[in-house]
């Protein structure tokens, strides 16, 4: 793995910050991080043993409560979880999300398995958004970072319904910019490319190999090039961006 210099904000010590998805991969790099800056972190993912084991591990400052997306009920319990645990939420990083459809081609998949990753990764993105809406409002700081996929900006083939997902992620961050810039929250999307996390070891070599020889800086991506864009959208330093999508990719894809 490459040596990269973590992003040290400013700025973030007590901020409120729900993370979704966060029991390994990208959403634990974000966690720690913001351990690192000092804020107050409530994270939750179905992978309960995992997230336990990641608050017990960062302090007191982290504290984990189960998550599934694919249940409203459970995003409002896990919200409400979060804002009292916290006594209020400042930011949201919509972070989990399911693949399911790798590897196939569009005529190949299932509705079933496009209704799962739809209801995952779209409605419950929109769904905590809604949910912690009250909280951002009152917090005169909110931040919404969404995180997005760089496949949506070049078409990945053979992963349509995860595609599909992301692109409507990213639409739905200028729209909810737009609604939700009338109580002062900013609402932004990362990009990532393909990042060097156990939740991409199913990727076959030639897509590693694809990206690597496509980007403009050509080596393997890692979580902390991600952190550093991400802990920024949630800094003061951001407060007047909002509507914005930011691939992070070396390059791999430009805006």
């Amino acid at each position: 793995m490459p040596e990269v210099t973590p992003f040290s904000p400013s700025g973030l010590s007590g901020r409120r910050v729900v993370v979704t998805g966060g029991a390994r991969g990208l959403g634990a790099a974000f966690i720690e991080a913001l351990a690192k800056a000092q804020a107050q972190v409530v994270f939750g993912d179905v992978l309960e043993a995992e997230g336990r084991a990641l608050a017990e591990k960062l302090g007191a400052n982290v504290r984990f409560f189960p998550l599934d997306l694919a249940s409203p009920d459970s995003i409002g319990a896990f919200v409400a979880h979060a804002a009292q645990q916290m006594g209020g939420i400042d930011a949201l990083i919509n972070n989990a999300a399911i693949t399911n459809s790798g590897g196939r081609f569009a005529q190949d998949l299932d509705t079933q398995t496009w209704d799962a990753v739809m209801n995952v990764n779209v409605r419950g993105t929109w769904l905590m958004c809604t949910a912690a809406l009250p909280h951002l409002r009152d917090s005169k700081r909110g931040a919404i970072v969404n995180i997005a996929s760089d496949t949506a900006i070049w078409g990945a083939p053979k992963l349509l319904a995860y595609v599909a997902s992301k692109g409507a992620v990213i639409a739905m961050t200028r729209s909810l910019a737009r609604e939700f810039g009338a109580h002062g929250i900013t609402v932004n999307a990362i990009a990532p490319g393909l990042t060097e996390v156990e939740a991409t070891a199913y990727v076959p070599a030639e897509r590693h190999e694809y990206y690597l020889k496509g980007r403009a800086l050509t080596r393997a991506q890692v979580p902390d090039d991600v952190t550093g864009p991400v802990l920024f959208l949630l800094t003061d330093a951001a407060r007047f961006v909002t509507g914005q999508l930011l691939p992070v990719n070396g390059g791999f894809v430009m805006n």
